[in-house]
């Protein structure tokens, strides 16, 4: 794949030239251990933006993360992080409140044979803590959900030459971005897979289409926007192309290669007829998202508001994920999905890159 992609006027996009990628593909971020260095790394080496979802590591596993990339690809990378890292209430829990949570789990533990856990200092790693290390690691871009980081911040990543790149569920969100100086707009439509990174209103109230909200974006902010949500192939993304977008963002399509972080079982699931149902619920954290419909989402979704804040409440499914995944059991862990899954093709993230490249270089000299 030689071939530079230059679109139907000649030249790249404002998008391509400040990621200093090949090509107007973005790999999503997953988090909770879907991504993998070695996707990310694909990715970048076949010109488009691998990314890697680095939520729940630690200040030095960030660092350590930024370097292993380092030595897997010399091309440009993005290394994600959650502005917001807790909801009301969710940084810490009384010992009579964490008992009562634990009634709610308790069933599921005992199916599994997982033993009570211990009450934790903390459940989540704390953002001002991850973003000083991700400073020091100085990934190429650093992109981010769930917020608009300091203006302090965001004057030291330009210090240190990093790109960055903010998620936006509506107008307001995305103008947010733009006022602060943000490099890049990620306009996510209710489509995509994975949690809606809201954050100036409730989830639930900012479900925009990925196409109508790339238009509603592209024509009030300055900075270049990156379209996603229901993009799974080459169209997809000439169509954002079209609809004033400067790239696109493939999260399922990415997801369901063998280069992910996700379990065979949850490949296997989004090439399976599951993929044709997927739903919005806060059943698995606490935040809303979207997935495959299973057996947690059907009884926990009703609970939902007896269930404890993010991240509390991922905090304890997060402890049964593990026995699960062991046990084949993919009716107890989050399967994300977007609404684009039973049009998935590609099994690796090389024929996956290839067939981009290809549909828009073809596109591109007609």
């Amino acid at each position: 794949m030689s071939e530079t992609w230059s679109g139907k006027q000649g030249s790249p996009t404002e998008a391509v030239r400040r990621l200093g990628v090949r090509y107007p593909i973005v790999q999503g971020p997953f988090g909770g251990g879907l991504s993998s260095t070695r996707l990310a790394a694909t990715v970048s080496d076949l010109g488009g933006l691998g990314s890697y979802g680095a939520y729940s590591l630690t200040p030095d596993q960030i660092v350590s993360l930024t370097k292993e990339l380092r030595t897997l690809t010399s091309k440009p990378f993005a290394v994600n992080l959650w502005v917001s890292d807790h909801d009301p209430g969710g940084r810490d829990m009384s010992p009579e409140d964490f008992e009562r949570a634990w009634a709610l789990f308790e069933p599921f533990y005992r199916e599994l044979g997982v033993p009570k856990p211990e009450r934790p200092q903390r459940y989540s790693q704390r953002f001002d803590e991850q973003v000083e290390a991700l400073l020091e690691a100085r990934p190429p871009v650093f992109s981010f959900v769930f917020g608009v980081p300091s203006a302090t911040l965001l004057a030291e990543c330009r210090k240190r030459g990093i790109v960055t790149v903010g998620a936006a569920t509506s107008i307001a969100e995305a103008q947010a971005l733009d006022g602060a100086g943000v490099d890049l707009i990620v306009a996510t439509g209710f489509e995509a897979g994975g949690h809606r990174p809201s954050f100036l209103a409730r989830a639930e109230d900012s479900l925009m289409g990925t196409f109508a909200l790339t238009q509603l974006v592209a024509d009030r902010v300055k900075a270049p926007v990156i379209s996603a949500g229901g993009i799974a192939d080459a169209r997809g993304i000439r169509a954002a192309l079209t609809l004033g977008a400067q790239a696109g963002q493939l999260g399922t399509a990415f997801l369901a290669c063998e280069e992910s972080g996700a379990t065979p079982e949850h490949r296997a699931a989004l090439f399976s007829d599951k993929s044709h149902h997927t739903a919005l619920t806060r059943a698995f954290s606490g935040r809303l998202a979207r997935g495959l419909r299973n057996r947690w989402s059907e009884e926990m979704g009703p609970r939902v508001p007896e269930l404890p804040p993010f991240p509390i409440q991922s905090w304890f499914l997060g402890q049964l994920r593990p026995a699960a995944i062991k046990a084949g059991r993919t009716d107890l862990i989050s399967l994300w999905s977007g609404q684009i899954a039973p049009n998935l093709k590609h099994r690796t993230a090389k024929e996956l890159m290839e067939s981009l490249v290809r549909g828009l270089t073809q596109d591109a000299v007609r």
